[in-house]
This record gives structure tokens, sequence and C-alpha cells, in this order.
């Protein structure tokens, strides 16, 4: 018998990436989501429109959804 415990993934985790799936937005990406879904309420990025990869407004579709599947929507108001 081991004495390592498994650890349960946060609840977030699958929500992450049921919402990913969704938008189709790349697996390899959803550790630029984690951050927004650590501070929901916080400042969140905007897109600066120079084209970057992942865009911001992207990873801020992604993190609305997965908060919206864990029954926990943002309250605060999001960038302009």
């Amino acid at each position: 018998m081991s004495d390592v415990t498994n650890a349960s993934p946060p609840p977030f985790e699958a929500a992450l990436v049921r919402a990913s799936e969704e938008l189709g937005f790349p697996s390899y990406y959803q550790s630029c989501v984690r951050p927004l879904l650590r501070n929901p309420e916080g400042r969140w990025p905007r897109c600066c429109g120079g084209g970057c990869e992942p865009c911001a407004q992207t990873l801020i579709q992604v993190a609305l959804r997965t908060l919206e599947l864990m029954g926990t929507p943002r309250q605060a108001p999001l960038p302009d």
C-alpha cells in the first residue's frame, strides 16, 4: 500500500476543461485562464488589439464560461 494520497484536482478543473472544449480553446492555453479563476472578481486583462495568441478576450470568454459552469458567475464588471 502506498503512503501517497491521491489529491483531488481543484474544483474548477473539470469546468475549465468543459468550457475549453465548448469554445474550441486549446488545452495547452488553459494555464493562461487559471489566474482569472483564482481571482474571479479581480481586475482582468483586456484586448490590446495587437493580435496576441491567445487574446485576452478569448481568455475572458473561457473564464466566464468556466465560472458559469461552476455556478459562480463573475459579479464584477468586465473591463471596457
